[in-house]
């Protein structure tokens, strides 16, 4: 079955080598969850961190859904958990302790019925990879507008 797409974060592809990607579960409320089936969510400026062993996700940005009335008092860029299983958070921990080495929430989406993360181990791009990525970017777009005009 297709995973169903409720967000994804275009910028970090922009802004990082994507080294490694996982599958996370995430602890959200009700009306959270009404909320990001309305796809009423950013991942722009979000990111993830472990503390005290648990994986945390920051500043992701999910709209107090308008229909929850006094139950929905809660910051609507809170701290949530991520489910992962220990030695997975454990070696990520390893790993971003290493240089250069982030976590970043990829992609937000539907697995049947439940709202999964997706992690990537990413590694910052300095300025003239992001130029060259964009070049490159740019000369696929031209090449594939020849092979559409040339048919």
């Amino acid at each position: 079955m297709e995973d169903k797409t409720i967000c994804t974060n275009r910028a970090a592809t922009h802004q990082y080598f994507i080294l490694d990607r996982y599958e996370a579960g995430i602890v959200l409320e009700g009306s959270e969850v009404k909320s990001l089936r309305l796809n009423n969510v950013n991942l722009k400026d979000s990111f993830c961190l472990v503390h005290n062993g648990e994986l945390f996700i920051k500043n992701m940005h999910i709209a107090l859904y308008d229909k929850a009335g006094a139950f929905s008092t809660r910051d609507s860029r809170r701290d949530r958990k991520l489910l992962l299983h220990r030695d997975e958070i454990i070696k990520l921990n390893s790993k971003v302790a290493q240089k250069g080495l982030t976590l970043v929430p990829l992609r937000l989406y539907f697995k049947q019925s439940l709202i999964k993360l997706e992690l990537g181990l990413c590694q910052g791009k300095h300025t003239y990879d992001k130029k060259q990525s964009l070049m490159e970017k740019d000369r696929k777009r031209e090449k594939e507008r020849e092979l559409k005009n040339y048919r």
